[in-house]
């Protein structure tokens, strides 16, 4: 059976997919996502930017899609997609099985399980990405952005949190996140492998933190307006401080680092 499985979204909507796509793996396993993610879906036989594939133009009127992308949907026994679900001249183009990339407003269940839920795999589930630490180390790695500024805690308690832990801090952004001498990756996949080998990770509600998680790293995850019950990383290792993100106070994370890894709080 040769397979082709479709996600779009953000980084860590997909990381929360995981799960579900790597259930879904046929005899050939071809996956389309947002192009950040590609490095970092390592179960497939091919995996594909969808922006290069030219699915942007399937079903649009007057407007002939490329005769490589029709070659190449046509070589697949299955089609499952979470793309496109709500445009009606994509579903009559594409013959897949379509599926809501995102619970309903409102949903208490966690988006891995509801994921996992819809193509039948096992809940509850917990997504992983198999990576080496390419630098194991006593370092903290703090990352203080997200997708969205409402989801931050305050950029100068980060910086007080890391005045206050006693081992070597690493700052972590991304391209257009402004923060200087901040550690920055390309590849999402290098950037797990560098994580993994953190002490601890702490982050916002972000995709960054979703990825930390399925690393396998030690995260500490600060959460402000959006649901943990259905939003937060996953894991063992994995410690939320939920409230209104301006009175989450530097020792409420403290107390977080300190029950996944014994840091010690310096005092200063």
């Amino acid at each position: 059976l040769r397979r082709l499985i479709i996600r779009p979204g953000a980084i860590g909507d997909c990381i929360l997919a995981l799960p579900a796509m790597e259930f879904l793996r046929a005899g050939y396993t071809e996956i389309w996502v947002s192009s950040p993610v590609v490095p970092l879906v390592r179960f497939a036989d091919r995996v594909r930017a969808i922006s290069s594939t030219g699915l942007d133009l399937l079903g649009l009127p007057d407007v002939q899609p490329p005769a490589k992308l029709l070659r190449d949907l046509g070589g697949f026994d299955s089609i499952i997609s979470w793309y496109g679900t709500k445009r009606a001249e994509l579903r009559q183009a594409l013959p897949a099985t379509f599926l809501d990339a995102l619970p309903a407003a409102g949903s208490t269940e966690h988006c891995a399980d509801f994921f996992a839920r819809q193509v039948g795999a096992p809940v509850p589930a917990l997504p992983r990405i198999g990576c080496p630490a390419s630098q194991p180390g006593s370092y903290a790695v703090l990352h203080p952005f997200s997708g969205s500024p409402r989801k931050n805690w305050p950029l100068s308690q980060f910086r007080a949190l890391a005045e206050r832990l006693d081992f070597p801090v690493e700052w972590c952004a991304g391209p257009e996140e402004p923060l200087p001498d901040a550690r920055r990756f390309d590849n999402l996949y290098e950037l797990a492998t560098w994580i993994a080998g953190a002490r601890v990770y702490i982050g916002n509600d972000s995709g960054i933190t979703h990825l930390a998680a399925a690393a396998g790293a030690d995260v500490v995850a600060i959460f402000g307006p959006t649901d943990p019950a259905v939003w937060a990383p996953r894991g063992d290792r994995v410690r939320i401080v939920q409230g209104r993100l301006e009175t989450i106070s530097v020792e409420e994370v403290l107390h977080a680092i300190h029950s996944l890894c014994d840091v010690p709080d310096s005092g200063r």
